[in-house]
């Protein structure tokens, strides 16, 4: 018989609590500011789950109001795909309206507009 593997805990990729956690950490960052994906991940209790407020924010039903577009990679970048369907040249505008400055590489200096809660 071979040894039984120990399953790491994780919260459900979907689950109320997870989704609740990352949308109260989402909801305190202020205008004119962003977050990278795995600060709200580490801020919502969920360290190295990057990955995951990224899909979870991608399959968020737009009924839920929270300012999604101040969340942002680790580069200083919004994440450009195919898959956003226009929602990322919808969150450069909004950063834009915000006051967030980008340079000509579609980045933005990060040290200045992180939101440091």
């Amino acid at each position: 018989m071979s040894p039984k593997r120990k399953l790491h805990g994780r919260a459900a990729p979907h689950g109320d609590e997870t989704v609740a956690a990352i949308c109260a950490v989402i909801r305190r960052i202020p205008k004119g500011w962003v977050a990278t994906y795995g600060q709200v991940a580490a801020m919502a209790g969920l360290p190295r789950r990057a990955r995951l407020v990224g899909t979870m924010l991608q399959q968020l039903d737009p009924a839920i109001k929270i300012p999604w577009h101040r969340v942002v990679n680790a580069k200083g970048e919004v994440s450009y795909s195919p898959s956003r369907n226009g929602g990322d040249a919808l969150q450069r505008r909004l950063l834009e309206r915000e006051g967030v400055e980008f340079d000509d590489k579609n980045r933005f200096n990060l040290e200045r507009f992180r939101w440091l809660d």
